[in-house]
């Protein structure tokens, strides 16, 4: 059974950095692409920015220049680095897992069948 759990949420103000966790267990393949995903108040969630496990990354253009996705293979968990954190970075952030698909573009909801249940990231002026 695959798991994923994420952590480093938490409330900062703006301008700041966070760096959040995302822990992949039951995974039995040993090359999979992660997802990071946010949902904010009152919108749908949207894709944040991807890695495969050769380290290739993908990112939202919202988050360009201030994300960085990063993931060690041996420890099963990938990151995200957020800096120049804005008010409007506040959401809900959650990690995704699935094998990776042949085109490679920002994360969207239908390549990641496996979910983690997310960490609340705030961010005040």
């Amino acid at each position: 059974q695959v798991q994923l759990v994420e952590s480093g949420g938490a409330s900062v103000q703006s301008g700041g950095s966070l760096r959040l966790s995302c822990v992949v267990s039951g995974y039995t393949h040993s090359s999979y692409c992660i997802g990071w995903f946010r949902r904010a108040p009152g919108k749908e969630r949207e894709g944040v920015a991807k890695i495969d496990s050769d380290g290739r990354t993908s990112y939202a253009d919202s988050v360009k220049g201030r994300f960085t996705i990063s993931r060690d293979n041996a420890k099963n968990t990938a990151y995200l680095q957020m800096n120049s954190l804005k008010p409007e970075d506040t959401a809900m952030y959650y990690c995704a897992a699935d094998a990776c698909r042949g085109a490679w573009f920002p994360p969207q909801e239908y390549e990641f069948r496996y979910w983690g249940h997310g960490t609340q990231v705030t961010v005040s002026n």
